[in-house]
């Protein structure tokens, strides 16, 4: 039987050490093939690019696992589209993995990150998709715990496949002492960040800000991926990008005079 066919993305650039991680962990499981941002994407959503030409050159970064990669000078959901349009061509992908990313993307950070939009680009095309992210900011985080996690997960989607329209937000705890407890299904916790902008001066006087924040979580629920990473479980958050308010529909049609 031919081996399953899986792309490779990210939003922290082809030469992050989360993908290499990945790359590395897909290598066991099928045919491999990487289209990647040649610069750091993180925070750019589902952005795409229409005003600016894309380049895509193929590198040899890989090229000690046997894997063909390209690097993209767009964002993350380009690259998946280029991949389908260009690379793969007449191929389907099985799986689309995103990631690992470099940091956490719990609750509404899933509308902000680049990984998690690889992956929905990838359920947007029909194929089955994940965003794996390791809940460590750190420059030196340690990616080898999550790896044997990281394969189980993407064996059992190629085994069991997924929903359609459905790709997988999975978030990774940190490096402790402990190990990691298990895999909990969860849904995003209402949480948020609350925002600042740090005003400043440049070196001539002129003015420029600072995005920061933190992040608060008055969910007290045990079923998010925020107390399941904060218990030291991994989160697995089944995500879709119809955002229709679904709910909503019956109060507006019954209160508006339309």
């Amino acid at each position: 039987m031919a081996k399953p066919l899986i792309l490779v993305s990210n939003d922290d650039g082809i030469t992050a050490r989360g993908i290499r991680h990945l790359v590395e962990v897909m290598v066991e499981l099928g045919e491999v093939i990487v289209v990647a941002p040649d610069s750091p994407q993180s925070g750019m959503g589902h952005a795409i690019t229409i005003g600016n030409t894309l380049r895509l050159t193929e590198t040899d970064i890989f090229q000690d696992l046997g894997v063909l990669a390209y690097k993209c000078s767009g964002t993350p959901a380009d690259c998946v589209k280029l991949a389908k349009h260009h690379v793969l061509k007449e191929r389907n992908p099985d799986l689309v993995v995103s990631g690992v990313n470099h940091g956490s993307n719990l609750a509404v950070s899933v509308l902000y990150s680049g990984t998690m939009s690889a992956a929905i680009e990838g359920a947007i095309e029909g194929y089955k998709a994940i965003g794996f992210s390791l809940c460590d900011f750190s420059y030196k985080a340690d990616f080898t715990h999550s790896l044997e996690h990281v394969k189980h997960i993407a064996n059992e989607v190629l085994k069991k496949g997924l929903m359609p329209g459905v790709a997988l937000s999975v978030n990774i705890p940190p490096k402790q002492n402990q190990s990691i407890r298990g895999i909990k299904i969860c849904r995003q916790a209402k949480a948020h960040w609350e925002e600042e902008f740090d005003h400043r001066k440049d070196p001539y006087g002129r003015p420029y800000f600072w995005l920061q924040g933190n992040f608060v979580n008055n969910d007290k629920g045990e079923d998010t991926d925020v107390w399941a990473v904060d218990h030291n479980y991994i989160s697995v958050v089944p995500c879709q990008y119809d955002m229709t308010a679904h709910h909503t529909i019956a109060q507006i049609n019954d209160d508006w005079d339309i």
